[in-house]
């Protein structure tokens, strides 16, 4: 596969591997400005996703050591984790949309063992048998005892804000706020003409918030400090539909390649949610916690070849879906239940 692709229009990405993930890579987009190179997002923090980030650049003409910004879509690692690495070698500036800093900060200040205890109680909450919530607890003990240090995300500097153009010299790169995935993801819009002369508004940096064959995970956003019921989902769904609206030409995601008809793809995901809120609405015909929902859910195989940390993941996109039925007055929660239940309304 090329790891290089040119887009036109000073545009170009770098497949840059995510190990041990079956994404396979983050596409890295390198955007030319006036005063440099910009990198839209970084890649996975791994000596072998280095090399493929240092390399791309160089077959695109460039070194890491000419970067001149990193702009990050959100938090994740295999979006942020390099973004130290290039500040290092460059000097570079990093920019993020504030509530996912807060994340980052909270990431390099919070006690290596405090998020294990938290998600414990959070998965026990949920309902999940005590044999799972024993395997982390037992991790949150063996990361004690080894001593492990705390996992340290670059801290960005500059600020991402929705709706106005990032400080890049010479191009139009406009800010979109799409939470969801992240609470401070961000897509961004380069409001050119696209160079191929395709039809619609410039080009959009879409993260994974749109992407051309898979649904982004839409859990929960984890915040020990703050007991806020927040809706993800219905976030999640809000945003799709101010970038279907937007009907740029192209679409440069982070994973997968390039496409376009976006409100075409916003549309399909807009039904894909609709279709698995009604079908947990039929599970919630009796009611359920949260962690009997993702036991009863589709998912791409079956529960009990789902792995140990794959589980977590699919507890918390459950719940964000029932959070989702009842704000819109679909379900409710059964008063006294505990763990918490559900039921359909």
């Amino acid at each position: 596969m090329t790891q290089v692709t040119d887009h036109g229009g000073g545009v170009r990405s770098i497949r840059v591997p995510i190990p041990d993930n079956p994404l396979g890579t983050t596409l890295v987009h390198l955007v030319d400005t006036d005063l440099g190179p910009v990198l839209i997002d970084t890649g996975w923090d791994d000596p072998a996703s280095w090399d493929a980030l240092a390399a791309g650049l160089t077959a695109c003409g460039v070194s890491v050591a000419e970067v001149h910004g990193v702009v990050i879509t959100h938090h994740h690692p295999d979006h942020h984790g390099l973004s130290g690495k290039v500040r290092e070698a460059s000097g570079a500036w990093i920019a993020m949309h504030a509530l996912d800093t807060a994340i980052v900060r909270r990431t390099r200040e919070n006690r290596p063992d405090r998020w294990f205890s938290y998600m414990a109680d959070k998965l026990a909450s949920s309902g999940a048998p005590e044999e799972h919530v024993a395997l982390l607890r037992a991790a949150r003990t063996a990361r004690l005892s080894t001593g492990l240090p705390a996992f340290a995300p670059a801290l960005p500097d500059r600020e991402i804000v929705p709706g106005e153009l990032l400080d890049l010299a010479g191009r139009r790169l406009r800010a979109i706020w799409t939470p969801g995935h992240t609470p401070g993801h961000v897509c961004l819009h380069l409001e050119e003409t696209h160079p191929a002369a395709l039809p619609g508004s410039g080009r959009l940096f879409s993260g994974d918030h749109l992407l051309p064959r898979i649904t982004p995970h839409i859990g929960l956003y984890e915040d020990p400090d703050d007991a806020t019921v927040a809706d993800p989902l219905g976030d999640y769904l809000d945003a799709l539909e101010r970038v279907g609206r937007l009907n740029p030409a192209e679409v440069l995601p982070a994973h997968q390649h390039a496409f376009t008809d976006a409100p075409g793809r916003v549309r399909e995901l807009l039904a894909h949610h609709e279709d698995r809120l009604t079908g947990l609405l039929a599970l919630l015909s009796t009611p359920l916690t949260s962690w009997q929902l993702a036991e009863r859910m589709e998912w791409n195989r079956p529960w009990d070849q789902i792995p140990f940390a794959s589980r977590n993941i699919a507890v918390s996109e459950a719940e964000a879906h029932v959070r989702r039925l009842v704000k819109l007055g679909r379900a409710e929660a059964v008063a006294g239940s505990d763990p918490v239940t559900y039921v359909a309304l």
